[in-house]
């Protein structure tokens, strides 16, 4: 069995600098296990008991630290409070994958002193008779995932039993011989060792003619595990759909024992036709207390109300007898919907608490896909297929967002929605199995595409706040690819409470590079989001301010000093020339640097119980020195025509063998061009010059 080794409460100490007061804030850890928080895919964490809507803004709110990983974190992270790691001891541990194929735990809390290193790492990759790698993006021609696919989904964590779940993708090179797996890991939480005997591979067949003979077979080259993982009565749920529409694929729910890692049932979308994949963005499929598993799909062949085919449709699988549809619905529109590649599954789906419903529709669920619009279905009975509209549903709301690729979260009674098409966050209050169909609220920003999968955190139903990641710019060239993250008022979204550009133009609260489709994870007065090769820390804490560099930048002949200082005296400052973020590792700040070619200037400081400050790039462009002509005068003077900056100041040094220089004048340029002296040149048989600009 599983233990977590410590109490269930523990004490953590806050400092807030101004007040210079301590609080011991006593409160039970909390977990979060899988994809979107729970299993009906709503996204909150109704335990959050230090970060509130009074608290978190750019002040007191920021990044805390980053930690490095191998590779693009596309899916959630993943927490689990009080593990206790072997040789270690006691931590609250973050979860996080890569699609190099590798699983980390790091301290939720800390990267300082050992927790700078991983509690842990695994890697499914290995080298020998047999080469294990990611598949690269190239092999299969599509760049919706990059560089590499290894582990894309989020995983799913027991906390009964201490297992981790973990799917991933893998090329195997055997004598010459390309092979492609998907496999269903169970690591041990506190170690990363497999367990229950796995790992097993990901292989299934169903009776169908989709594929020209009798049996659709699973293909682990095409076929793609983006929704994450969903651990329902004992049996792990995988769904798939494929890279790119390539190939011939379908979509899949298949059910592993968690005990046994063995395939305990099967169900194809479209067993006689083709495609239906299981996209939802990344949102793993849902279920309700009396396990039946619910799932949106997407693009393909139809036949619900005669055959077996279930593409563009909401799915009620009942789990009872195997995977079985109890219920579905599929728009009207379905083949207009296929023919223009407008998946209804773009989006997730989530199931709403009985407090939205009614008498007549006591059980909810709501999901949106490319069109836009959404639907709100009774999960009892979700009304099948109605050939002229959409009637038999319990409610069509088209045109509510320009489209959709996220999850909205659900929280006292209200739909939190981030569209596609350059929107806002809206807020939709839901009552009496109705969304009322006009925003209590939107944001002020615009989010870029594809959206965003809000996160909510709450004291209960107070103290809410909606958390996204904007990571439209995942896509942009050289530095612009940064995720941003965002905080709304959850009772007025209108109220932008935290956005990590507030402050130094972005560089304090920088997340790290944008990666499509993620979505932070709020537990414990901490928010974790997965970038490109790393992920960060944000939490409540003091900050360093943001060092002042003098001059502020431009253009210097010859050579330029630079100095560097912070408004707290003590604060240790750490500096970089090539325009790279600094870090407490980078270069130690002792004294005015002199830079004699050019240079971008970055400096943040480090002061003690403080996070590190933001930086401002400093540019200095540093050119050779410009003497343009010199003659000699007829008083005996030597006169150097002189290339500077208008308004700046020149210094004139001389020298006799080019190691002591002496100063002769301070000169003020009034034209970019101007004449500097040297009255006693012709007292010397030979004199060297140089300028300096102030």
């Amino acid at each position: 069995m599983f233990s977590t080794g410590k109490p269930k409460t523990s004490i953590r100490l806050w400092c807030f600098l101004g007040a210079m007061s301590w609080a011991a804030i006593v409160f039970a850890g909390v977990n979060v296990t899988t994809y979107h928080n729970d299993n009906a895919r709503t996204g909150q964490n109704t335990n959050e008991t230090l970060l509130t809507p009074l608290n978190v803004n750019a002040n007191s709110f920021g990044r805390l630290f980053t930690q490095t990983v191998d590779g693009y974190v596309y899916a959630q992270p993943l927490v689990m409070s009080g593990v206790n790691i072997p040789g270690r001891g006691v931590h609250d541990v973050v979860y996080v994958v890569t699609e190099h194929d590798s699983v980390y735990a790091f301290d939720a809390d800390s990267n300082a002193g050992s927790n700078a290193a991983p509690l842990w790492q695994v890697s499914f990759l290995r080298s020998g008779v047999t080469n294990v790698t990611a598949v690269s993006t190239n092999i299969l021609g599509c760049g919706d995932l990059v560089p590499e696919i290894g582990i894309t989904s989020t995983p799913v964590i027991d906390p009964a039993t201490g297992a981790l779940y973990v799917e991933a993708k893998t090329q195997e090179v055997a004598y010459g011989v390309t092979n492609f797996f998907h496999h269903l890991h169970a690591l041990n939480l506190t170690n990363g060792a497999e367990m229950l005997g796995g790992p097993a591979v990901i292989q299934a067949a169903v009776p169908g003619t989709g594929d020209g003979g009798t049996n659709v077979s699973f293909d682990p080259l095409y076929q793609m595990n983006r929704p994450g993982l969903l651990l329902n009565q004992g049996v792990i749920y995988l769904t798939f759909a494929s890279h790119c529409d390539l190939g011939t694929f379908h979509g899949w729910v298949l059910g592993y024992d968690a005990h046994t890692l063995t395939l305990s049932n099967a169900f194809n979308v479209t067993p006689n036709g083709s495609e239906g994949g299981i996209w939802q963005a990344g949102c793993g499929p849902a279920a309700d207390s009396s396990g039946n598993v619910y799932s949106l799909t997407g693009n393909g062949t139809f036949d619900g109300p005669t055959g077996q085919d279930y593409s563009d449709s909401f799915l009620k699988l009942s789990t009872t007898n195997g995977l079985a549809v109890a219920s579905y619905f599929t728009p009207f529109n379905q083949a207009d919907m296929a023919a223009g590649d407008l998946d209804l599954d773009s989006g997730g789906g989530v199931l709403l608490s009985d407090a939205a419903g009614s008498a007549a529709h006591p059980h909810l669920m709501v999901g949106a896909g490319k069109p836009g619009t959404v639907y709100l279905v009774d999960r009892d009975n979700m009304g099948g297929y109605n050939v002229s509209d959409d009637s038999e549903i319990v409610q069509s709301f088209p045109g509510a967002l320009g489209n959709c690729f996220a999850t909205p979260a659900y929280f006292n009674n209200t739909l939190y929605y981030i569209g596609g098409g350059y929107e806002p966050i809206n807020a939709f209050t839901v009552t009496n199995a109705s969304i009322v169909t006009t925003p209590a609220a939107q944001g002020p920003t615009p989010f870029w595409w594809p959206g965003a999968t809000p996160s909510v955190s709450a004291n209960g139903t107070n103290d809410g706040i909606i958390w996204a990641i904007d990571s439209g710019h995942y896509q942009d060239p050289g530095n612009g690819q940064a995720a941003i993250l965002h905080a709304f008022n959850a009772t007025n979204v209108a109220l932008e409470l935290y956005s990590s550009t507030q402050v130094a133009g972005g560089t304090r609260d920088f997340p790290g590079q944008a990666v499509k489709f993620t979505l932070p994870t709020v537990a414990n007065g901490r928010v974790y989001v997965g970038a490109a090769y790393s992920f960060s820390v944000f939490g409540l804490t003091n900050f360093a301010p943001t060092p002042v560099i003098t001059p502020g930048g431009g253009v210097f002949y010859n050579s330029v000093s630079v100095t560097i200082t912070d408004a707290v005296p003590a604060a240790s400052i750490y500096y970089t020339l090539d325009g790279s973020p600094p870090t407490a590792k980078s270069q130690l700040y002792t004294g005015p640097v002199n830079l004699t070619n050019s240079a971008t200037v970055q400096a943040m400081a480090v002061t003690a119980g403080a996070a590190g400050s933001g930086w401002a790039p400093t540019s200095f462009t540093v050119l050779p020195n410009s003497f343009l002509a010199s003659s000699f005068l007829p008083n005996g003077q030597f006169q150097m025509l002189y290339d500077g900056v208008l308004g700046s100041h020149y210094v004139l040094f001389a020298s006799t063998n080019l190691t002591v220089w002496t100063p002769l004048a301070t000169n003020l340029a009034i034209t970019n061009q101007f004449n500097l002296l040297d009255p006693g040149a012709s007292n010397f048989p030979q004199r060297f010059y140089r300028v300096e600009q102030q």
